[in-house]
């Protein structure tokens, strides 16, 4: 059985990850689409904090009978390397995007200087 400490910890903590993703939107700090992946971590965790009866039964289809709330920190983790995942490929389009576009301004400050004359 999860004890209740770890229920309650648990459950605020989900809270406070909701609520700190909610302000960065709200500050326009975080775009919604990436919100979205953090407030999904939040609302699962907070699901698995606080309905007890259901972590033990995830923990017993997984294996985990010794200690179930170690399947909460399994899958935050597990949700955190998705996160992680997505964000990797997120940079890796920017990256090329970056590529492609100090290409084409090289291009044009190239036909630029050829069409003006220098100024001094």
């Amino acid at each position: 059985m999860t004890p209740v400490r770890v229920s309650i910890v648990g459950a605020i903590a989900s809270i406070l990850l909701i609520l700190v993703v909610l302000e960065l939107v709200r500050g326009r700090r975080l775009k919604e689409r990436y919100a979205l992946l953090w407030l999904a971590t939040g609302v699962v965790l907070l699901v698995l904090s606080v309905w007890r009866e259901g972590l033990n039964t995830i923990a017993g289809w997984v294996g985990v009978t010794s200690y179930p709330p170690a399947v909460l920190f399994a899958v935050a983790t597990l949700f955190i390397l998705l996160v992680l995942l997505h964000y990797s490929t997120v940079i890796s389009k920017l990256t090329d995007e970056n590529v492609d576009l100090a290409q084409r301004i090289a291009l044009l400050e190239e036909r630029v200087s050829r069409l003006a004359p220098p100024v001094d």
